[in-house]
C-alpha cells in the first residue's frame, strides 16, 4: 500500500491552504508582504512540535544545523528568534480559519467528514511552570520564589484531574472524531460561554444535533437552536423540575438521541488524545511546553490542523482514519 510521503502532506497543507485563501478572498495585508509566508511557516512549526523543539531559540538552531531541510522547507532566508516568535503568536486567528474552512470543505471528500452530528467539549491542559494559587492570583501577588509563571493562565475544574491551572481546547467535532472547529481560551473560560460565541459558525455547519455535556445546559440555548433546525442535546442532569424540562428529557430518551448522547465519549476522547499524541503532552495532566496565551492559542490549534490533515491524508490513501502515526513518522 502506498503512504503519503513527507512531500506529499506538504503539498497537501500548501494546496488546501492556497484554496483556503482563494475562497475565504483573505484580505491583502496593508504593507509590506510577508517574509514567510503563513503556509510555509505553517509546515515548519508542525515539524518542530512533531520533533518536541518548542523554544524559538532552538528552532533557529535547527534551521540553522540543518540548511539542506530548510530548503526543502521552502527557506530561502533563515528567520531570527523574534520573528519566529512574533509570526508564532500571530498564526492563532489564521490557523482557526483555516480549521473551520477544511471542516466544511472535507464533508464533500469522505462520508467520514460530514456534520450531521456534532459534539461539542472542553480539555483542560496544564500550564508549564508552577500553579498559582487563587487567592495570590486574585491579590496580583506573585509569592517570593514562585518562577517561571505562567501568569496568563486560570484556574478550572477538570473531571478527571480535579482543578487544573491553565487552559482550556474547545472543540466541535463529529462523530468520527474529526474536528471542524477550535477555540482556546484561559481555563476559566466556560464552554457555555465559548459556545455561544461559536453559534453562528456551528450553524453554517448545518447539524441536525449537537451534543454536549451538561455544561452546555441551558433552556434558552436549547430553544433559539430548535427554532434553527438544531437540536442540542445533553444529559442535563440538573434540569429536571420544569415542565419543559420534562418535556426535554422524554425528547432526549427517543433512541435517535440517546444513541448520540451515548457517542459523546467516543467522539470527543479520542480526539484530545490525538492532539495530545501531535504535541507530544499525553503526560503529567497535559502539561505544555510553552507559556502565555498567545503561544498557547498557536500550539493547541496547530496541534487541531495536524490531526485534521492527518485524517484528510488517511482518507485520500486509504489509511486507518484516526491514525496521526505515518504523519509523526514522516515528520520526525
Amino acid at each position: 500500500m502506498l503512504k503519503p510521503t513527507f512531500t506529499d502532506y506538504v503539498q497537501l497543507i500548501y494546496t488546501l491552504f492556497e484554496r483556503f485563501e482563494q475562497e475565504e478572498a483573505t484580505p491583502k495585508r496593508r504593507g509590506r508582504p510577508f517574509t514567510y509566508a503563513h503556509k510555509l511557516l505553517i509546515v515548519f512549526f508542525t515539524v518542530m512540535h512533531f520533533r518536541r523543539i518548542f523554544q524559538f531559540k532552538a528552532q533557529r538552531r535547527w534551521l540553522e544545523n540543518h540548511p539542506e531541510q530548510a530548503k526543502v522547507l521552502g527557506f530561502e532566508t533563515l528567520p531570527v528568534r523574534t520573528t519566529l516568535s512574533r509570526r508564532y503568536k500571530e498564526l492563532y486567528s489564521v490557523v482557526q480559519a483555516f480549521i473551520a474552512f477544511l471542516g466544511a470543505w472535507s464533508e464533500d471528500l469522505d462520508e467520514a467528514f460530514d456534520s450531521k452530528v456534532l459534539y461539542e467539549d472542553k480539555s483542560l491542559f496544564k500550564a508549564q511552570g508552577p500553579v498559582w494559587h487563587q487567592s495570590d492570583r486574585k491579590a496580583g501577588r506573585i509569592p517570593e520564589g514562585l518562577r517561571n509563571l505562567d501568569t496568563d493562565a486560570t484556574w478550572s475544574k477538570s473531571g478527571y484531574h480535579g482543578w487544573v491551572y491553565g487552559y482550556g481546547l474547545h472543540i466541535t467535532c463529529n462523530r468520527r472524531s474529526f474536528p471542524k472547529l477550535a477555540q482556546v481560551e484561559t481555563g476559566s473560560i466556560s464552554e457555555s460561554r465559548v459556545v455561544d460565541e461559536k453559534a453562528d459558525l456551528i450553524a453554517a455547519l448545518a447539524p441536525n444535533d449537537v451534543v454536549g455535556d451538561n455544561g452546555y445546559t441551558k433552556y434558552t440555548r436549547i430553544r433559539n437552536w430548535a427554532k434553527k433546525g438544531i437540536a442540542l442535546l445533553t444529559p442535563a442532569s440538573d434540569w429536571t423540575e420544569s415542565r419543559y424540562a420534562k418535556a426535554y428529557h422524554r425528547f432526549i430518551e427517543q433512541p435517535d438521541n440517546a444513541s448520540n448522547l451515548a457517542a459523546r465519549k467516543t467522539a470527543v476522547e479520542p480526539f484530545f488524545d490525538l492532539v495530545s499524541k501531535a504535541l507530544g503532552i499525553g503526560n503529567n495532566h497535559k502539561q505544555l511546553p510553552i507559556q502565555g496565551l498567545a503561544n498557547v492559542r498557536a500550539l493547541l490549534t496547530l496541534g487541531v490542523l495536524t490531526v485534521q490533515i492527518a485524517m484528510i491524508a488517511n482518507s485520500i490513501w486509504g489509511l486507518p482514519l484516526c491514525n496521526i502515526s505515518h504523519m509523526a513518522s514522516v515528520f520526525t
